[in-house]
């Protein structure tokens, strides 16, 4: 019989149809590769060499103005622009490429320079959540915008620039690649089989409960089956909604509280100011009502062993299938216990 905590095995995301290689056993194997440094330090509730802090100046001359909640902008550097215009290009379908038009914004979550989403108060992260629904409705409104991308790189491990709390929504004219994955796997599943995947899933995980690290009224994070990061997590609605403008008031004060419970697990977990990548996944812009879509959000933190030892995509995950040697089970179990 096969030990599924210690015998190599591969594991099915019904999200993306790909694989995921689980090797428990490796867990046990000596670590001379690269070790990370953290810095920690204290920073200052305001800093005025950053350019997101109330009243500093941004790239161009640009002055923030002093506000006192959250603060929205046009990115000073969008990787997509509104005006750019529709073309195509098509050499025998093997040179291709065509035009993507978008919008770029920052959010930034608080005036406070040295807050993170698990150090804010609930209502002022509560703010943050409304001002991401309306972000969504605004720029998914447009019949430019097919889909609203909203995400956040915490830390500079993860490429964050500036340590101010603040995330990203890229919104584009076409669905990008791992949101077009989700997409035609939920659509195919509600056709073959009826209603929806990720409901389906999280009945699966309540009555499991082994890979399940918090949840509340509203909403429920655990690790996923399939999960390739170390300590990867999803938060799901308990309640089948597509997007995040379909949240209720209360479903919103939750997502809130969800957030910041399960970062300060991250935080707790190995005594750092934890980094991840944070996105929502959702239902498409583009005029359809989309029932097959169940709003969700994914944490993809790097850290393998402790603060210093990080996970690295590389070799065979960049040329064979993803791997990875703790197993979501596992990994579960140390979040839960932080």
């Amino acid at each position: 019989m096969l030990d599924w905590k210690q015998d190599p095995h591969r594991r099915l995301n019904p999200l993306t149809r790909e694989w995921v290689l689980v090797s428990p056993h490796r867990t046990q194997r000596p670590w001379q590769g690269q070790v990370e440094t953290p810095a920690e330090s204290e920073a200052p509730e305001y800093d005025p060499e950053c350019y997101l802090c109330p009243g500093n100046a941004r790239a161009g001359g640009v002055r923030n103005p002093p506000y006192d909640s959250t603060f929205v902008f046009d990115n000073d550097f969008a990787a997509l622009k509104p005006d750019t215009p529709l073309d195509e290009f098509n050499r025998e379908d093997l040179l291709v490429a065509e035009a993507e038009p978008g919008i770029c914004r920052v959010v930034c979550f608080s005036p406070k320079h040295n807050l993170t989403i698990a150090n804010m108060h609930p209502a002022d992260l509560r703010k943050v959540v409304d001002r991401w629904a309306q972000q969504y409705g605004e720029l998914g409104g447009r019949p430019l915008i097919n889909y609203v991308q909203i995400f956040e790189n915490r830390g500079s491990m993860m490429g964050a620039s500036n340590p101010h709390p603040h995330c990203q929504i890229w919104s584009s004219r076409t669905l990008p690649n791992e949101v077009a994955k989700e997409q035609a796997s939920q659509a195919a599943w509600r056709t073959e089989r009826g209603g929806c995947l990720i409901c389906r899933y999280v009945t699966l995980e309540g009555a499991a409960r082994d890979r399940i690290v918090d949840e509340n009224a509203g909403f429920v994070a655990l690790v996923p089956f399939w999960a390739i990061w170390p300590f990867e997590t999803m938060v799901v609605p308990q309640r089948h909604v597509t997007a995040i403008d379909g949240l209720t008031d209360a479903e919103r004060d939750q997502l809130a509280d969800i957030l910041k419970r399960v970062t300060a697990r991250y935080d707790r977990l190995f005594h750092v100011s934890f980094p991840y990548s944070m996105g929502f996944h959702q239902r498409p812009t583009d005029g359809a009502e989309h029932p097959e879509w169940h709003l969700h959000l994914h944490f993809l933190p790097p850290l393998l062993r402790s603060a210093t030892v990080r996970k690295f995509m590389v070799g065979y995950e960049l040329l064979g299938t993803p791997q990875r040697d703790i197993t979501p089970e596992s990994a579960a179990e140390r979040l839960r216990n932080t």
